[in-house]
């Protein structure tokens, strides 16, 4: 890729920023529901061919962008030859149409299709698949909703990925027998005590479904505002959000307004998100990084103006990023927090595992032998959670939003948020409002630790 921009990559861009630019609802089509379709694909990485799924809207672009005030009206068909379902990660539908695979919900056969009619919240959400180890195989895609008080910019959505040609089945039996295969990769040996890193020694990590040998390179125009939306739809991998010559400003994190926070670099933990306003300073190429904690891997996009040169950048960084860690957390704070109100019931969580062996759990449980956490209606509930083990847990809540208000025992007004980081020998405290009666899971979103046992879930009474 030595050289000018290529008309191959500015019109790869364009078709992806044009996905952004334009709603796929129009007005008088409200009562028409929106296809969306689960299917397989062959892509490319690196120069090999892969098969993987593939989840796409009317539009033929993965995922869907609602425009203001569009209700989340969709069928969803699965081509996937295999049963599947998505769950509709960070929104707040009623629990029948969560998408997680209860006995009440069970995944849809192959073949066929499902309906799904709520409400959404705005900003920037993602969906996968919630049926065994299907979102590893990227049965995941962007999920836009726009609102009307959004600023005016050029929406850019960056979804991260890791990436194996092996099977997702044939790592996680890696895992449970680690001398044959790849197993975690620890800190520095300078820091006491270790800490575990990055289960998996993947092939590539993946900026919508790109790798830096052949980047998707985006136009935009020097001094025009833009919003990036970055997710991280990874498995196993969590980054270190680079961005190089910009500076730009947190605007909003899982979704949910903060009061900016100004920077360069920002960590981001598995299934979370960020969007950052920036801006090109003038012509040229811009690229941004996602490195993979504990390691110089990375991957990314370019942001270019017309006619910029655009050179090839090494898919290895100078030097190995540290572990994601709190130091954003500890700087956001939510510009529409919950309601002030006193708690009225309180769950303790106890995170428990390791490498060897490979087991994850919650108060000593594992999935699907747990005993449930209840909450009623109208209660503020709390949980607090206690990392025990030497690996942070991405933990994330189903149906709900949650205001992060403790972190190590020390108080704030943190960010509203649907998942939350919790470190190595760390202590979290999360509040949410019982206000979606249903069965909802509360997981760790590493896929192969929430498959390993670490997933359990609150209900309210009645619901069986």
């Amino acid at each position: 890729m030595n050289g000018p921009v290529t008309r191959r990559q500015i019109l790869q861009g364009a078709a992806g920023a044009l996905a952004l630019a334009a709603p796929i609802l129009s007005a008088h089509a409200e009562t028409a529901p929106l296809q969306l379709r689960a299917a397989t694909r062959t892509i490319e990485v690196n120069g090999r061919a892969a098969s993987v799924f593939s989840l796409t809207g009317p539009d033929g672009n993965p995922g869907l962008i609602l425009p203001p005030g569009a209700r989340f009206r969709v069928a969803l068909a699965n081509e996937t030859g295999v049963a599947s379902i998505v769950h509709w990660h960070g929104q707040l539908p009623p629990w029948t149409e969560d998408g997680f695979p209860w006995p009440q919900t069970p995944p849809i056969p192959p073949g066929q299709s499902h309906a799904y009619d709520f409400m959404p919240i705005p900003g920037t959400f993602w969906m996968h698949s919630h049926q065994g180890l299907q979102e590893q195989n990227l049965l995941a895609a962007p999920l836009i909703v726009r609102s009307a008080a959004d600023p005016q910019a050029q929406d850019i959505v960056l979804m991260l990925h890791d990436f194996s040609f092996r099977s997702p089945e044939a790592l996680q039996a890696g895992l449970r027998h680690p001398p044959e295969h790849g197993m975690a990769m620890p800190m520095a040996s300078n820091t006491k005590p270790a800490m575990d890193l990055n289960d998996i020694a993947y092939d590539a990590f993946l900026a919508n479904e790109h790798t830096l040998a052949d980047p998707q390179i985006v136009p935009v125009a020097p001094r025009d505002p833009v919003r990036l939306r970055v997710i991280n739809g990874a498995s196993a991998s969590q980054f270190w959000i680079d961005l190089g010559a910009l500076a730009g400003q947190v605007v909003a994190v899982d979704g949910h307004p903060v009061f900016p926070v100004a920077g360069r670099r920002f960590p981001l933990a598995i299934a979370q998100r960020l969007d950052i306003l920036l801006s090109l300073p003038a012509a040229g190429a811009y690229p941004i990084f996602a490195q993979v904690e504990g390691r110089r891997a990375r991957t990314g996009i370019i942001l270019a103006s017309s006619g910029a040169p655009v050179r090839r950048l090494p898919s290895q960084a100078a030097m190995m990023a540290g572990p994601v860690d709190l130091s954003l957390e500890l700087r956001l704070r939510a510009a529409a927090p919950l309601p002030a109100r006193p708690v009225t019931r309180t769950h303790r969580l106890l995170l428990d595992g390791s490498m060897a062996p490979y087991a994850w759990s919650i108060n000593g449980q594992y999935w699907p032998e747990v005993s449930p956490l209840m909450v009623a209606s109208g209660e503020r509930v709390a949980i607090e959670m206690v990392n025990r083990s030497m690996m942070a847990h991405p933990m994330h809540l189903h149906g709900h939003a949650f205001q992060v208000v403790a972190l190590n025992g020390v108080a704030l007004a943190g960010a509203v948020r649907d998942t939350v980081l919790v470190p190595p020998k760390g202590r979290l405290r999360i509040v949410f409002d019982a206000d979606n009666p249903g069965r909802w899971a509360l997981h760790c979103h590493n896929l192969y630790h929430m498959m390993a046992g670490m997933m359990t879930e609150v209900r309210y009474p009645g619901v069986i």
